[in-house]
């Protein structure tokens, strides 16, 4: 028997995942389910196969799998109105909601349902997201179901759930972080005399391919810089340039920043 999935709140990394899922050959569309209240935003995924409803009890009712996909500030009002219609026995729910604590989750429902979290990005839609999956009890079954289904989107790490937060900013934002190194490269490209369209071409290939030279060969990054630095050369000119306008330390404090805010994203009904 398939696998059938239901995605609450299929907004930007919502339709992501089941775009993914889809495109890696190992989910029909048909098996997922996408909730969302203004149903006609996802007029296209109904076109494609996928089951659309505003009914997160009609998506529940139909799935083994449930997959939280709506903002922080909306999950507990979304827990205590599908709390009645999941199944301990049935059921695994996984939540990709920032900064909610799978202990803060079983207080508003059956402590009993198996409960696990993933942070993926958004080029799962490609089939390349770096998904950080946990779960609170170390229940390696359950681990196990989460992590054979991202894997069919890109690759996953299992991490413990006190780091889910810095996995946030590493990963979830950091596709936006190195987008815009991408951007600056290509900017940089025109400002040298190459077209718009040429120059972003050129960095997006050329950032794709020292991805993967780090992926593919296991190498450290300082390692492969080396084979590109010469003495006096071009490479080091330009890398220490970079340097001395702060590159390396705006990256980091930027991965620092977001996870101070990833963490206030969610502080409960009760506290707010």
């Amino acid at each position: 028997m398939s696998t059938s999935i239901a995605i609450l709140g299929a907004g930007n990394i919502g339709t992501a995942i089941a775009t993914g899922l889809a495109s890696s050959g190992k989910y029909e569309a048909s098996s997922i389910t996408l909730t969302r209240r203004r149903t006609h935003l996802l007029e296209s995924y109904s076109k494609k196969g996928f089951n659309v409803t505003s009914s997160n009890q009609q998506a529940i009712e139909t799935s083994d799998i449930v997959i939280l996909a709506v903002e922080p500030s909306q999950i507990d009002a979304l827990l205590r109105q599908i709390g009645p219609f999941l199944d301990a026995d049935r059921h695994l729910l996984i939540s990709v909601v920032s900064g909610v604590m799978i202990s803060y989750m079983k207080t508003i429902i059956d402590e009993d349902i198996s409960i696990t979290r993933a942070m993926p990005n958004t080029a799962i839609s490609i089939g390349e997201s770096m998904t950080c999956i946990c779960t609170d009890n170390g229940n390696e079954d359950i681990l196990e179901t989460t992590s054979a289904i991202f894997k069919t989107v890109g690759k996953t790490v299992t991490i413990l759930e006190e780091q889910m937060t810095a996995a946030t900013a590493l990963c979830a934002c950091g596709v936006a972080f190195f987008l815009r190194s991408i951007r600056a490269a290509s900017q940089g490209g025109i400002e040298i005399g190459f077209h718009a369209h040429e120059a972003l071409e050129m960095a997006a290939q050329t950032a794709k391919g020292a991805a993967s030279l780090l992926a593919d060969k296991d190498n450290h990054p300082e390692f492969e810089i080396d084979r590109v630095t010469t003495p006096r050369g071009c490479t080091i000119s330009g890398l220490n340039e970079m340097e001395h306008s702060g590159f390396s330390s705006a990256m980091i404090k930027g991965i620092l920043l977001s996870a101070t805010k990833a963490e206030s994203l969610h502080t409960g009904e009760s506290e707010s």
